[in-house]
């Protein structure tokens, strides 16, 4: 029994720490994201669909704290100072390219 126990604290410890932005909306993110024309600014610097700036080799982002850091710098992009919540729903839904843990 304590060996079931063991296994279920561990399973559930492992699937917390693996969601880099636990309070975070993938899809209020991505309507934040569309909503302040995010992808405007990206596609401005390195051209197609914008979404190399998160896949590029020199990528700013190795972390969920510098990803978070980056989105409120964005934020001064397009007039904007993200709340906590906002910085973590745009992070949950960048995160799919990321796939920070």
């Amino acid at each position: 029994m304590r060996m079931i126990a063991l296994l279920l604290s561990l399973t559930l410890t492992e699937t917390v720490s693996a969601n880099a932005f636990p309070g975070g909306d993938a899809k209020a993110g991505q309507r934040l994201f569309e909503q302040f024309k995010c992808n405007s600014c990206h596609i401005n610097m390195y051209g197609g669909d914008g979404s190399a700036i998160f896949t590029r080799p020199n990528s700013k982002v190795h972390n969920a704290s510098e990803l978070i850091a980056q989105i409120g710098r964005c934020g001064g992009n397009v007039d904007k100072e993200f709340s906590a919540k906002d910085e973590q729903d745009i992070a949950a839904y960048l995160n799919r390219y990321y796939h920070l843990k």
